[in-house]
């Protein structure tokens, strides 16, 4: 993202926004105020991301064929719940009208050798994940720490049938990096089929937003973060989106040079 202007790099990066409130005190009144969040005067996020409890309510304030998409998650944030009920949890946020399902996979069988855990788990969900719903595979790299571990996750949940591949649940230590973006972007390229990537958790601003975005044109191309792609996941970006695009921008923003 090198030649865009920090403007440029905002709009890109608020198209590209799945904007998240998995706070375990999360109310029904803050889902309402992120549905409104997310619908700006320079455009709407990809998505809201929101636990399966409110799917029903964001559906209801956002209605049918919205711009703005629901996410919610299973398998949060443990990764270690049983396949039939993931896939029930899986299936009845469908029936209540969301979009795409962030699973995380059972992180701690695999780092104990179990990688069936892992496409049992995966297979199961993209079951439940009929026509136009995507499945987002969390893999928590923070966790699974080892490169080589990253990177065969990130293979196991491509040949299950993933759409997405997505770094983290926000809820352990570490969460996005550049490094684990590095390795599950090449191994989406190296796999030759449609799979998006979607880091989450500690992108804050939108220089942060730039150096992901520049790290995917530099592996894929130029052209390739769009929403069927590449997503953010963040609570706080869009505050730094926003400062930028009514010309407030934040000192960090104003830094980073894109």
């Amino acid at each position: 993202m090198n030649s865009h202007s920090n403007r440029e790099t905002a709009a890109v990066a608020l198209s590209l926004l799945d904007l998240t409130n998995l706070r375990d005190d999360c109310t029904e009144a803050q889902i309402d105020a992120l549905c409104a969040r997310a619908q700006t005067p320079y455009g709407t996020s990809a998505a809201i991301c929101i636990w399966p409890r409110f799917v029903a309510q964001a559906r209801n304030i956002l209605g049918t064929g919205h711009a703005v998409r629901i996410a919610t998650v299973v398998n949060l944030p443990s990764g270690d719940m049983e396949v039939a009920d993931v896939a029930a949890e899986a299936r009845e946020a469908i029936a209540d009208g969301a979009d795409e399902i962030d699973l995380v996979i059972p992180y701690r069988k695999l780092l104990a050798g179990n990688e069936k855990a892992v496409t049992d788990m995966v297979k199961a969900v993209r079951a439940e994940c009929a026509g136009p719903v995507l499945l987002k595979v969390i893999i928590e790299t923070g966790e699974l720490k080892d490169a080589a571990l990253i990177r065969h996750a990130s293979e196991l949940a491509i040949e299950a049938g993933a759409d997405f591949i997505k770094t983290s649940t926000g809820k352990v230590a570490v969460n996005a990096t550049l490094e684990a973006a590095d390795i599950m972007i090449r191994a989406i390229r190296e796999s030759g089929r449609k799979v998006g990537f979607k880091p989450a958790g500690g992108i804050g601003s939108v220089a942060d937003a730039a150096l992901y975005l520049s790290l995917a044109e530099t592996i894929m191309t130029p052209d390739w973060a769009m929403p069927s792609t590449f997503r953010f996941g963040a609570s706080d970006l869009l505050d730094d989106i926003l400062s930028v695009l009514s010309g407030t921008q934040s000192a960090s923003a104003a830094a980073s040079g894109y």
